[in-house]
């Protein structure tokens, strides 16, 4: 998911056009002399409302005029022509997500500490950051000018959190009226102009499982293929979140959500040729149950929210294994002594690949599971960890260094949900701390 560094929109002035950030050096634009600050107001006489305008607008185009304001006031209209392909070099300022007007029962933003990073306070609901960060948007209050946006400049696909097909069940877990609610018309109008969809349900035990999912799934699979998929993924509950409308999900709720599920799985494979339906990683770990194969997630559809990520892991790590051992016969492998840190859900999985992989490679990974302390709750997954968890686990790293989740830093910068930076834990730690996904771990041995 994508994540702002910007105040609300509601409190920004919206100026026309789009600002320069960056302009890359000997590029076109340098040419133009397009300087950081300038801001584009048009192309070929359309307004440029952000970078995504400007992006569909010189799509194609070899020779167009594009008005500029230069920050100093001066206005300019520049005549190009550009080889067919040619970057023009530019880096835009961030699209300011539009607001989320919702009430869910459900949100995140409520369950958040006070003093969280303020951009986890951003509700968005937007469009564009649906197609360019597979960010979900409920389409309860999308404009007839965004509609439009999504159909004439092909936004697809869109990622859509329906949550249940029964309108008034999605109006009480929005809390809006029922016609906000009710988004079959505007999917019907996106699939029939050729927009696919992935779909996400939030499961919350006693208002959308059971024979209400059913319904949402059997409901959503009639649009198959435009709909691809249907991300089921479970409530999660922080300890500030206390809404006592909702329940805690339990390994039961997940051991029969699984169930109910892989009957309905089996009926799609046959009629469809996909699950379409997929559960969360989460969902299986906490039913002590094994997660699926790659054969079940086809192409991960909607990997990034967390509906396939274990069995991905586990094909990334296979795979490194084996170059190891290719590596091993002709120079041997640098011998690693670490600790990584991880969610309590996903340590155990971790920690059985690793003691293989030390056993085999004679490393020393330690792998402590974490308690989410700073937001509590029933949160246990790796990427919503902190510094403060991290500090909290001190007196158990043994090795040269820490390895934590990438996931837990914010995108593009070494800072963690509770505000604290990569730099800052390492001091605190007395050693350093590297920030890892697969192919991070993958550059310490090979």
């Amino acid at each position: 998911m994508y994540e702002f560094a910007v105040a609300p929109a509601v409190t920004q002035i919206r100026r026309r056009g789009v600002v320069i950030t960056e302009v890359t050096p000997e590029s076109l634009a340098a040419e133009l002399e397009l300087e950081a600050g300038d801001r584009i107001l048009r192309i070929n006489g359309r307004a440029v409302r952000d970078y995504l305008d400007f992006r569909f607008q010189t799509g194609g185009e070899t020779e167009l005029i594009m008005e500029v304001r230069k920050q100093s006031g001066e206005e300019w209209e520049l005549d190009i022509e550009r080889g067919e392909g040619e970057d023009f070099g530019l880096g835009f300022e961030q699209i300011v997500p539009r607001q989320c007007a919702n009430e869910c029962l459900f949100c995140f933003c409520k369950g958040n500490p006070d003093d969280a990073r303020p951009s986890l306070f951003i509700r968005d609901e937007d469009i564009r950051l649906s197609f360019l960060y597979g960010n979900y948007t409920t389409l309860t209050s999308i404009t007839e000018d965004e509609m439009a946006r999504v159909i004439d400049q092909r936004l697809t696909p869109q990622y859509v959190s329906v949550h249940a097909t029964d309108w008034d069940i999605r109006a009480y877990l929005l809390g809006i009226d029922k016609e906000r609610a009710d988004i079959s018309g505007k999917i019907r109008r996106m699939i029939d102009a050729g927009i696919e969809i992935h779909a996400q349900v939030v499961l919350c035990p006693g208002i959308n499982d059971g024979e209400v999912l059913k319904k949402t799934v059997e409901d959503l699979s009639a649009f198959h293929p435009m709909i691809k998929s249907v991300a089921i993924v479970p409530l999660g509950l922080t300890r500030y979140n206390t809404d006592t409308r909702l329940t805690a999900v339990s390994p039961e709720f997940c051991v029969r959500t699984i169930d109910e599920v892989s009957q309905i799985q089996e009926a799609y494979q046959q009629r469809l040729g996909t699950n379409f339906a997929f559960l969360g990683d989460e969902i299986y770990l906490k039913a002590g149950k094994k997660v699926p194969t790659r054969k079940h997630y086809g192409d991960y559809p909607q990997i990034e929210d967390g509906i396939g990520m274990v069995t991905s892991f586990q094909q990334e790590f296979d795979a490194l294994v084996r170059k190891l051992r290719r590596r091993k016969l002709k120079a041997g492998i640098p011998q690693v002594e670490a600790t990584v840190m991880t969610g309590s859900l996903f340590a155990p999985v971790l920690k059985a690949r690793l003691e293989k992989f030390n056993a085999e490679f004679g490393s020393k990974l330690h792998v402590i599971g974490l308690e989410n302390q700073y937001f509590g709750g029933d949160v246990s997954v790796a990427g919503l960890l902190t510094g403060r968890d991290f500090l909290g686990a001190k007196e158990q790293i043994r090795g040269d260094l820490a390895i934590i989740p990438a996931s837990s830093l914010k995108s593009g910068e070494s800072i963690m949900l509770d505000g604290m930076r990569l730099e800052d834990l390492e001091k605190e730690l007395g050693l350093p701390v590297h920030a890892m996904d697969m192919r991070g771990f993958s550059e310490l041995f090979m």
